[in-house]
């Protein structure tokens, strides 16, 4: 049913605990080289950070010009990179129950962090027909002198982050016959050891294994009728390393060296819409999506088979739609696709306590959105309102710190404007981005 929307696609889903695969190079505290963090958990690890937020502005580094998409940034080094979509022929509607058809460009943007000012650029044409066509959805993801990108009809790119050069390519519904979702290729891609691991599509290719240095497939799994949403994840199961794969037909556990499956439990997804990236807390994983698919899935001690611990509906589990949820003290944070930010216990998915204050502020609006990341003992949330509230949660209840706005909303549905772009917490700031503008905010105590 098309007219039911989520914006995971876009981007962002949340937050996930899996961690990415061992490299050499392990990113500092201080970057966000990719989607969540630089442990992919939704944790910023860095100190001297602000311990409250006053009600006066704060501290702009920078702003530059950009434009539109649903793409977070991604920081590494001295370097900012995110991108956008240009837009040449068609409109954009924003309707969940239709696509636009547009022709463009999408552009790969590293920006100077310090200044804000452009280092290189590579641009691309597109032309698709996708509900919410208003650029990229998935955050650059920068690795050992290297990012790597994907764009909304599948054209997955490696660049030489110092040159911008290209240094290879791949289109996935010319590569291999993949149709572009409804919403656009939304799975951020992952590092499972020397190679990038991607949501597909097309016949065997659901998932797809790429040499991070040359693009060569190294191998490709699972067969669905198409790949759905959710990023795939990585994770220390039952003793072993595994690639977890959500597409809409199965929740699935893969062997990361070489795509064999180790086990599959059937968990339809309504409309196609797998949606969070699998969320692993030792041998239990979490997966969610719009509708009645809140599930906790735990896996047998010798890792070879899985089975429901519970399933829930809309009132277990969360039901997210634009984020994935976090898991904390043993609790599941997130936000579900009426807009209420809720605490569920992960243990058997009751719901704890539920508050629009962090989105709406009173009522139910859909899919009204937050991006929830941890900072020691208490939570940054990024809403759909450009504003970043500082609070604290716990199983009790939610405590609002303070709250400052950061960027206006510029994507119109659902009769409001929003701004569904999960942002970056590095050197000590915020990266956050809008349809017109990316802006470096400082978060250090420090000024």
């Amino acid at each position: 049913m098309k007219g039911l929307f989520i914006g995971t696609l876009f981007l962002f889903l949340g937050c996930t605990t899996a961690l990415p695969a061992p490299s050499e190079n392990r990113p500092p505290t201080h970057e966000w080289p990719q989607w969540l963090g630089p442990k992919r958990d939704a944790v910023w690890r860095e100190s001297g950070i602000v311990e409250s937020l006053a009600t006066e502005p704060l501290p702009v580094v920078w702003r530059t010009p950009i434009h539109a998409g649903h793409s977070g940034p991604s920081v590494s080094g001295n370097r900012v990179f995110v991108t956008d979509f240009v837009l040449e022929t068609g409109s954009v509607t924003n309707r969940a129950s239709a696509a636009d058809r547009v022709t463009g460009k999408e552009r790969i943007l590293c920006l100077n962090a310090d200044t804000g000012k452009e280092i290189w650029s590579h641009s691309y044409p597109v032309e698709y027909s996708v509900s919410y066509p208003g650029g990229p959805r998935t955050s650059p993801l920068v690795l050992d002198g290297r990012v790597y990108t994907v764009g909304t009809a599948g054209d997955l790119f490696a660049i030489d982050t110092e040159s911008g050069k290209v240094l290879w390519s791949k289109n996935f519904e010319s590569d291999y016959t993949a149709k572009v979702p409804f919403w656009g290729h939304s799975a951020h891609p992952i590092v499972a050891g020397d190679a990038l691991v991607c949501m597909v599509g097309g016949e065997g290719a659901t998932v797809v294994a790429f040499d991070l240095e040359t693009g060569e497939e190294k191998w490709k799994a699972l067969d669905a009728a198409e790949p759905g949403y959710a990023p795939p994840a990585i994770a220390k199961i039952a003793g072993a390393e595994t690639l977890l794969v959500w597409h809409p037909e199965s929740l699935n556990a893969l062997d990361p060296e070489s795509g064999s499956l180790r086990w599959s439990v059937p968990l339809p997804a309504r409309s196609g819409m797998s949606v969070t990236a699998p969320l692993a807390i030792g041998n239990d994983i979490y997966v969610s999506g719009i509708g009645t698919e809140p599930a906790l899935v735990r896996v047998a001690k010798d890792g070879k088979s899985a089975d429901f611990s519970w399933r829930g509906g809309l009132r277990a589990g969360i039901t997210s739609g634009n984020s994935s949820p976090l898991v904390y003290n043993g609790i599941l944070f997130g936000v579900d696709m009426q807009g209420r930010l809720i605490a569920s216990s992960l243990a058997d998915g009751s719901q704890l306590w539920k508050t629009y204050k962090a989105t709406t502020g009173e009522r139910s609006k859909s899919y009204a959105t937050a991006f929830l990341v941890r900072h020691e003992d208490k939570f940054f949330i990024f809403n759909e309102s450009g504003d970043l509230i500082h609070a604290e949660l716990t199983e009790d209840g939610y405590t609002e710190l303070g709250r400052v706005s950061i960027l206006p909303p510029t994507t119109k549905t659902y009769g409001r404007d929003v701004l569904w772009s999960h942002p970056a917490f590095a050197h000590r700031s915020l990266f956050a981005r809008n349809d017109k503008e990316i802006v470096r905010v400082s978060l250090a105590t420090e000024k």
